[in-house]
């Protein structure tokens, strides 16, 4: 039988007597790493040490006299910084999740430690020549499709970044990612600032001005406003949780225009957050990077080791689906002016009003109001009902830890195992807002998924991360539609983390092309609102109550309501990151014009603002989404083609076509993406399934 190591447990021989506790070896449940030990004047002594020894380690491989191996080569070099992870895998998901100053002080000086030590590996031509070698002589090594992946992806990870460049370039090289990686920095941190900022915090003193608000909007705003030392008033900030219920359903059009302004301006002031000039600094250095390569802009060297491949397949497959949600998003809106002429004749329908009028129409004509369902949206229960989801489809089994370390009260923490009792991995979960959260929903490893030579199974711990309503006095934390997707979503990703199998970490879990990664995720989203899901975890959070069949059926009959400017929103979202990185240069650019050119190029109305404009766009411009945001679409043709897998059985849960998705997601990145989704459908996926799914044919 298989040995199994509890998590994250590695050999740490030389530093056995440091007293850091990211050094040392946690005496924790399940290995997990000490959160409630580690202080801030711990990172960067971690980092120094833990830089250091995968620095001897690398060495080691140089130096090694013997005739480069797989071996001693292809895999020594995957098993180099596995005490860099614990450092990683703790700082940065702390950074994201509930940082400060302090702690960006610290990345500020990380990210150039991190980009020197990976451009030290990557272009080392001692160390290239011996992958080299090994490479060329792949065919004749009787190595298995994994090992043979293994050898592939580690000389493209070499070639892609340099090692094949002169040396003179090489030195430019180092000079660009370091840049990059300070940039990135700070455009978060800009974000960051001005979601948090005084001047867009919103506190109103007039309750008439928040007539249609929800009570419990009102609520939470209340206590919002009292934290901030305004007792009696009510507080709104660019925080999605704040502002969302506003633009749905407060009567005031004008404090709906501030709010939606507030959040699509952040970064966009020219004061000192100001991210334009960090945009143009970026896409003068991708395009420099690009062309050190070879190719004519950004897009092409990023996609050419994606599932695209090229812009020009991204630019075909996003306009294919483009027209037809105009289309719908045009006959929506013209359907949304008509519901607003009749409270403001004579005024053009807005972008602060679409979501209020959406709101409006949905409950007229589905009569299906979102502060109906939330109730029966509570958090814990949601969570447990996409559990169930595993349970059923893979065997898995959730148990919470208590008196875990936390990094954070607000964290909880689960043991995760199979079928027959395994360990499969510890997963943490992180729901609610604070002042150091970055925006947004997201799952990372803590640590990752491997099997080390002695064949031990290293089994990961995984996060899940998000920006839930909080708990107020009053009521739990009840979710709205788009979060309770938003849940199932980032636990998909999860589940890709948690069920890898893979022998190397490179390729564990999400190590998968970018246009793939999306697929375990979205097809999550797929379950959430299936009748009889819903029936497991849709409980009234007063009475107990079951979610009744009248609700259900209103939910699925406006299933594929506002489909148009949902589609579309995301899609503009994209092609303007296709646009970005389709630059040849960057000289003379114009952030707002530039994104008001791609607009009006691609036709959008003027009813819909794009998902994220450019200044606070973190997936591209920090989080290592650029020339890729397309994949949330791409990945959407995927996971609807694998949802509708399991509908032609007539069983959601049906156990072969369960066991042959759940052999996909163990692969991770073993296998070609395509490859791999081709043996589980038996075919190339269908993109009709898609628009069929959101209403754009029949």
């Amino acid at each position: 039988m298989k040995k199994i190591l509890t998590v994250g447990v590695i050999a740490m021989s030389l530093l056995a007597c440091n007293t850091n506790p990211l050094l040392d070896q946690p005496n924790t449940p399940y290995g997990v790493p000490a959160f409630n030990k580690i202080q801030l004047d711990h990172y960067l002594p971690a980092f120094e040490a833990a830089i250091a020894e995968q620095q001897a380690e690398v060495s080691a491989i140089v130096n090694n006299p013997d005739e480069p191996t797989f071996e001693n080569t292809i895999v020594a070099l995957d098993r180099t910084g596995m005490l860099l992870e614990r450092v990683q895998g703790v700082f940065f998901n702390v950074l994201e999740a509930d940082g400060n100053d302090e702690m960006n002080e610290i990345a500020e000086k990380v990210y150039p430690m991190l980009s020197a030590l990976n451009d030290g590996i990557i272009l080392n031509d001692s160390l290239f020549q011996r992958v080299k070698f090994v490479y060329d002589q792949r065919e004749q090594l009787g190595l298995n499709p994994e090992q043979m992946r293994l050898v592939t992806e580690t000389y493209k990870s070499f070639a892609n970044n340099g090692a094949n460049l002169p040396e003179d370039k090489k030195e430019r090289l180092k000079a660009i990612n370091e840049e990059l990686s300070l940039l990135s920095l700070q455009f978060g941190n800009n974000v960051v600032a001005e979601t948090n900022s005084e001047d867009v915090k919103r506190f109103i003193t007039d309750e008439a001005l928040l007539a249609g608000l929800p009570e419990s909007a009102k609520a939470a705003a209340a206590e919002e406003a009292a934290a901030a030392g305004h007792p009696g008033e009510w507080l709104f900030t660019p925080k999605r949780t704040s502002f969302t219920p506003v633009l749905q359903y407060c009567e005031n059009r004008e404090l709906r225009k501030q709010l939606l302004m507030d959040y699509t301006t952040r970064a966009n002031h020219d004061n000192d957050h100001d991210n334009k000039a960090v945009i143009i600094r970026e896409m003068e250095l991708r395009i420099e990077k690009a062309q050190l390569f070879g190719y004519d802009n950004a897009a092409d060297y990023i996609l050419a080791d994606c599932m695209a491949k090229n812009h020009q397949t991204v630019d075909a497959f996003l306009q294919s689906v483009w027209a037809p949600s105009l289309e719908a998003a045009k006959r929506e809106a013209a359907a949304l002016q008509q519901l607003l002429d009749q409270d403001m004749p004579g005024e053009k329908l807005q972008p602060w009003d679409w979501w209020y009028y959406a709101e409006k129409l949905r409950k007229a004509k589905y009569a299906l109001d979102e502060e109906e369902l939330k109730p029966y949206f509570e958090l814990s229960n949601v969570r447990m009902g996409a559990f169930g989801v595993a349970t059923k489809l893979y065997g898995l089994q959730f148990e919470q830890l208590k008196n875990m370390p936390v990094y954070n009260p607000d964290v909880e923490v689960f043991k995760v195992t199979d079928a027959e009792g395994e360990l499969v991995g510890i997963l943490y979960t992180d729901y609610f807002p604070r002042a150091g959260k970055r925006p947004g929903a997201w799952m990372n490893n803590i640590l990752p998924q491997y099997i080390d030579a002695e064949g031990v199974d290293h089994r990961p711990v995984i996060i899940n991360v998000g920006n839930f309503n909080k708990p107020t006095a009053g009521n739990p934390s009840l979710l709205s539609m788009d979060d309770v997707e938003t849940l199932f979503h980032e636990f998909g990703h999860a589940l890709h983390g948690l069920m890898s199998k893979a022998h190397y970490k490179s390729l564990s879990g999400t190590n998968t092309p970018r246009d793939f990664v999306e697929l375990p995720s979205q097809f999550m989203e797929n379950y959430a609102y299936e009748p009889e899901v819903l029936k497991t975890y849709a409980f009234h959070y007063q009475t107990g109550e079951v979610i009744p069949d009248e609700l259900i059926e209103k939910i699925n009959k406006a299933g594929k309501f506002n489909q148009g400017f949902v589609t579309t929103e995301l899609l503009s979202a994209s092609i303007l990151d296709m646009d970005f990185h389709e630059l040849t240069s960057a000289e003379g650019l114009d952030v707002n014009a530039f994104e008001k050119a791609s607009l009006d190029k691609m036709g959008m109305i003027d009813e819909i603002i794009v998902r994220y404009r450019p200044t606070f766009y973190n997936h591209i411009f920090t989080t290592g989404y650029e020339a890729g945001y397309y994949s949330y679409t791409w990945a959407a043709v995927l996971d609807a083609d694998a949802f509708a897998a399991f509908k032609e059985t007539g069983d959601l849960f049906d156990a072969e076509t369960a066991k042959r998705f759940r052999h996909l997601l163990e692969q991770g990145g073993t296998r070609d993406a395509q490859e791999l989704y081709i043996e589980f459908r038996g075919k190339e996926a269908d993109p009709n399934n898609l628009l069929r799914r959101k209403g754009f044919i029949e």
